[in-house]
């Protein structure tokens, strides 16, 4: 054989095993994976974009593509991140908006102004928000510039996109829902703001005076329980004359439904609104009619006697209701921390102090001083007392500060009347459920402060005068007797006149017909 043929010969028997090789690896190879190794790798499917353009006044701006608010919500996310307080922190405040949004839409229909189609998108998505969907969108910060137009525009922008996807249609796809168009027809931060801040104090203002009720309850409750028990009453820390417990912890409950009473004669002065002020008061571009029929829906929807305010232009700018509604707090503040503040001295000691009542132990009150406990929760009710007052003084603050046709500082008055109203709800259920309801008389201690008081001597004063009554008080307490003790020694009364005039009950004038059973 020729070296050429030797060589092709060789040639041909290597290609043959190569192609042998090829052919069992290809057996080998799963039927997926020879199939794809014939073609091109698949390109990846395209992400899902993770934002949407959204355009204002200032220019285009990148939305977060899942999010329910849009291109001002997002301005003002940046430009106000104060307090870490958003306006979700209150959900009644969420729903407010709701109501307010629904009944202009309702109202915008009902003069012609409003596709039906429109709002039907809005009724849903106003029904969704009052339902508590959604709440996490509301997110722009209770502290912000603008008189409250961040959260307007916040309301506004998720309501559209809300009822947008409720309508079948894409977040943003804003040619079928608008948010100023729409959400915000016929109106104006100047009148929606200031109305949503009412409604939502509206509406909680029952749920406050109910749990006040019945912490006024619980003091009556205690009253009854220890009606006769008698003690001495103390004026200047100093000891006055006999009362019982049932007629302090009556006395309690009742100072409090006064405060009831003032909450439900305040709440009055936000029922005036001005929906359809637009603006300043003049309501441009509000169609004939929308600002009557406006307030009716509202009405209805609050189940409250909310009214057209007489003159748009000075409800626009007034602030009397939130001034009126928070004095109604600081003072429902005050008694409680005067109540509680009775509740600590009442039940100080309890070796050294009056020690006239327990008090629920909570928790251990030191971390240095063992057995101690403290009075936490009268405590905490006045922190959160003082917490109101000084809301009161923002509130006078920010509504003396407004410039002619707006005040600016309205977020403000919001917050601080919603944060108050909210506080006194929460503490006086606690101060009720874990504190008052558990509280128990020693009756052992008053019956020895009634033994040895010099106080029950001004019973004496018609009988043997005022100079003769006080000569046996300073006796008394010079020689540390008690003063029953000294008129028996000096026979200024017989037995039947001290048991006449001196019964403990008797001086109290405990009339039990009085008291709530």
């Amino acid at each position: 054989m020729s070296g050429a043929h030797a060589f092709d010969s060789r040639a041909l028997r290597a290609l043959s095993a190569v192609l042998t090789l090829m052919a069992l690896c290809a057996l080998a190879m799963p039927a997926g994976a020879q199939k794809s190794s014939s073609k091109k790798p698949a390109a990846a499917a395209s992400a899902a974009p993770k934002t949407r353009t959204e355009h204002d006044l200032l220019g285009n701006k990148e939305v977060p593509a899942d999010a329910y608010y849009g291109v001002q919500t997002a301005r003002a996310l940046e430009n106000f991140q104060l307090s870490g307080v958003a306006i979700n922190r209150y959900p009644g405040y969420v729903e407010a908006w709701a109501i307010v949004k629904l009944a202009a839409a309702r109202a915008n229909t009902a003069v012609g102004a409003m596709k039906p189609e429109r709002l039907a998108m809005i009724e849903k998505a106003c029904q969704a928000v009052r339902d508590g969907k959604y709440h996490e969108q509301f997110m722009v910060d209770w502290y912000q510039g603008g008189a409250g137009t961040s959260t307007n525009m916040n309301a506004n922008e998720v309501l559209a996109n809300v009822g947008l996807e409720m309508g079948g249609y894409k977040k943003g796809e804003y040619q079928y829902l608008e948010p100023h168009d729409d959400l915000n027809m016929s109106q104006s931060t100047n009148d929606s703001y200031p109305t949503a801040i009412k409604v939502a104090l509206i509406l909680r203002n029952a749920k406050l005076i109910d749990e006040l009720q019945k912490l006024a309850n619980a003091f009556h409750a205690k009253g009854n329980e220890y009606l006769e028990v008698v003690k001495m009453g103390r004026t200047e820390l100093q000891d006055a004359v006999p009362m019982t417990v049932g007629q302090e912890f009556h006395a309690f409950g009742y100072t409090l439904e006064g405060e009831i009473q003032l909450l439900k004669d305040a709440e009055k002065y936000l029922y005036a609104e001005n929906m359809g002020a637009t603006a300043i008061g003049t309501g441009i571009n509000v169609p004939k009619g929308y600002a009557e029929k406006c307030a009716e829906e509202l009405a209805k929807l609050t189940g409250k006697p909310i009214v057209m305010a007489p003159d748009m232009i000075g409800a626009t700018w007034d602030q009397q209701g939130f001034v009126v509604y928070s004095s109604a707090l600081k003072s429902t503040a005050i008694k409680l921390a005067k109540i509680s503040s009775d509740l600590i001295l009442l039940g100080s000691g309890p070796r050294a102090g009056l020690n006239e009542i327990d008090l629920p132990a909570m928790q251990p009150g030191s971390s240095i001083m063992p057995g101690k406990v403290n009075p936490v929760m009268p405590e905490v009710m006045g922190v959160v007392a003082f917490r109101v007052i000084a809301n009161d003084v923002a509130v006078s603050l920010a509504s003396h500060s407004g410039q002619l046709q707006l005040n600016a500082y309205e977020p403000l008055n919001g917050l601080a009347n919603i944060e108050s109203q909210h506080l006194l709800y929460t503490t006086s259920m606690a101060l009720r459920t874990k504190c008052v309801d558990g509280i128990v008389v020693d009756k052992a201690q008053l019956q020895h402060y009634m033994e040895t008081t010099v106080g029950i001597v001004t019973a004496l004063n018609p009988v043997i005068g005022y100079d003769k009554a006080t000569e046996l008080a300073n006796e008394a307490y010079k020689s540390g007797k008690g003063i029953l003790e000294i008129i028996r020694e000096k026979k200024v009364l017989t037995e039947e006149q001290i048991k006449d005039l001196l019964d403990p009950i008797k001086l109290t004038n405990l009339d039990k017909s009085k008291y709530k059973r």
